[in-house]
């Protein structure tokens, strides 16, 4: 038998007719012999032929080699057994080609990321899993257990209900912005005393919750769940008047006979719902519309199955704050004020259990919290976040990480201003700039301080941001701006920011006191 001269082309050759009259017999599966000849033609070449034949003779083998294989099942054991001996004989001559194409090795850096690496991804769960299971016992043994269950519950919390009872009042506002929109709605009022009332409404919603926070020694964590909640309920409140001053707007337009694009049409006629708004401000998005896609029906034991998990997850987080994080930070120093190389080692030191902390917080937030408030709404949309793992640029991660504050935006922020006229740079900007005011609110008025940490490290991802868009266009396909990325987010940016407000924190008490 012979291999046809024929120049490859596609790392495949063309064999001759005699080839094809063999191959079935050369491919035909050995089971008494033991050799397997069709996992080995997988092993040595998954998509090719060894035996030098083009995608249609293979499929004609494979055709044959059911042929035969029917065939012999009538066939006597003797005749059987001869043709398996026959089989081994003519399968995988010494004379045929093993390598005929040009092949990256798996892991090279262009063939990396064109295959799945579960089997890598398992593997690190197994050494995380092994090596945290070290750390855990060795810090337990030097430092035995450090959780105080006041962290979570205590009775001490009970001067935070001003906190509380602000929380639940914060209703009033959607309840006052519905009755502008109504008024609006009816034309009982102006559009610019509707922009006025609503100006009121919204400042107050916010301005109220700070006050309360400023004049009450409330704990940390409470003042920062309601400065959370009170961002969320702002946001709303802004997405719900500017969709409803947008519809107005443009059934206005229609009613005087203007031309609209085909891209101005709204898909539900302009209307005021006091449902539509309750249905709102409890779902798990920050922009308004008067109807959403849903779910047919709520999956009670898979709601069940999210939240068994969010108080594992939960509680992960406390073990971890409490058993590593807190006695790193309460046994370091200032990082601007001390030694350099002390303030590096702290650093360094902090970000391994941050970056635990953080993932929780991402898990039990993004991933549980919101997808149990989606499927008990039976709310239908549920792109919380994308892969921002896989972020290569700033601008990436900040556009994946938080769908709903990059969607609310987008919508509300960036093209309004670019519709103005603004060039996209300033639209940019000023996003970054709303995104850290509020970042710098949630953390400073909690704390009875403004150090600017928070805001400052916010408007660093600007230029970070112009900085991986750079590297990344100029080494395209490769993770250089991910790897910045990580690193900055991971091992400088958060635990410095924890130390920095720790120690700012731990300072002003000692003034107070």
């Amino acid at each position: 038998m012979a291999i046809s001269d024929t120049t490859e082309t596609g790392g495949t050759t063309v064999g001759t007719d005699s080839d094809l009259n063999h191959s079935s017999l050369r491919r035909r599966h050995s089971a008494a012999s033991g050799f397997d000849a069709d996992e080995l033609v997988r092993d040595l070449d998954s998509s090719d032929s060894l035996n030098g034949k083009s995608n249609e003779e293979k499929d004609n083998d494979d055709d044959k080699k059911q042929q035969h294989a029917t065939a012999d099942n009538g066939n006597q054991n003797e005749t059987g057994v001869r043709e398996r001996v026959t089989d081994v004989k003519f399968t995988y001559r010494p004379y045929v080609p093993v390598h005929r194409r040009i092949r990256e090795s798996p892991l090279s850096s262009d063939n990396i990321f064109k295959q799945s690496h579960a089997g890598l991804f398992n593997l690190c769960i197994v050494v995380l899993v092994a090596v945290n299971s070290r750390l855990i016992i060795e810090n337990l043994m030097k430092y035995g257990w450090l959780i105080k269950y006041d962290f979570w519950f205590s009775s001490k919390s009970l001067r935070d209900w001003p906190l509380f009872m602000c929380c639940l009042s914060l209703a009033i506002f959607p309840l006052a912005a519905f009755f502008v929109e109504k008024l609006a709605y009816k034309r009982s009022i102006s559009e610019p005393v509707v922009v006025l009332l609503h100006i009121i409404i919204t400042t107050t919603a916010f301005s109220y919750p700070v006050l309360v926070i400023l004049r009450c020694d409330s704990a940390f964590v409470s003042g920062v769940t309601l400065m959370l909640l009170t961002c969320i309920v702002w946001l709303k409140l802004v997405s719900y008047v500017h969709t409803n001053y947008d519809m107005r707007a443009i059934t206005f337009s229609k009613e005087k006979g203007e031309a609209l694009p085909n891209t101005l049409n709204m898909e539900y006629p302009y209307s005021v719902s006091f449902k539509s708004l309750a249905y709102f401000m409890v779902a798990p998005t920050l922009c308004y519309q008067l109807s959403y896609p849903r779910t047919p029906s709520v999956r009670k034991g898979w709601v069940f199955r999210q939240l068994i998990k969010l108080i594992i997850f939960t509680g992960v987080m406390g073990f971890i704050i409490e058993q590593y994080t807190y006695p790193i930070v309460r046994n370091s120093q200032h990082p601007l004020k001390g030694n350099l190389l002390y303030a590096m080692e702290r650093v360094l030191k902090l970000s391994v259990p941050n970056v635990y902390v953080w993932l929780c917080m991402f898990y039990c937030f993004f991933h549980l919290w919101l997808n149990i408030l989606a499927e008990l709404l039976r709310f239908g949309d549920r792109e919380f976040y994308k892969d921002w793992w896989n972020a290569k640029t700033v601008e990436d991660y900040w556009r994946m990480w938080n769908m709903p504050v990059h969607k609310w935006m987008v919508r509300h922020v960036y093209f309004p201003c670019l519709r103005i006229g603004l060039p996209k740079s300033a639209a940019i900007f000023i996003a970054f700039l709303l995104s850290a005011v509020l970042h710098e609110l949630c953390i400073a008025i909690p704390c009875h301080m403004f150090k600017l940490w928070a805001f400052i490290g916010m408007m660093f991802q600007v230029p970070l941001g112009l900085i991986t868009n750079y590297l990344q266009n100029k080494y395209r396909n490769s993770m250089v701006g991910n790897m910045i990325f990580w690193f900055i987010f991971c091992i400088f940016g958060q635990p410095m920011c924890v130390l920095l407000y720790y120690h700012d924190l731990m300072n002003r008490k000692g003034e107070v006191e």
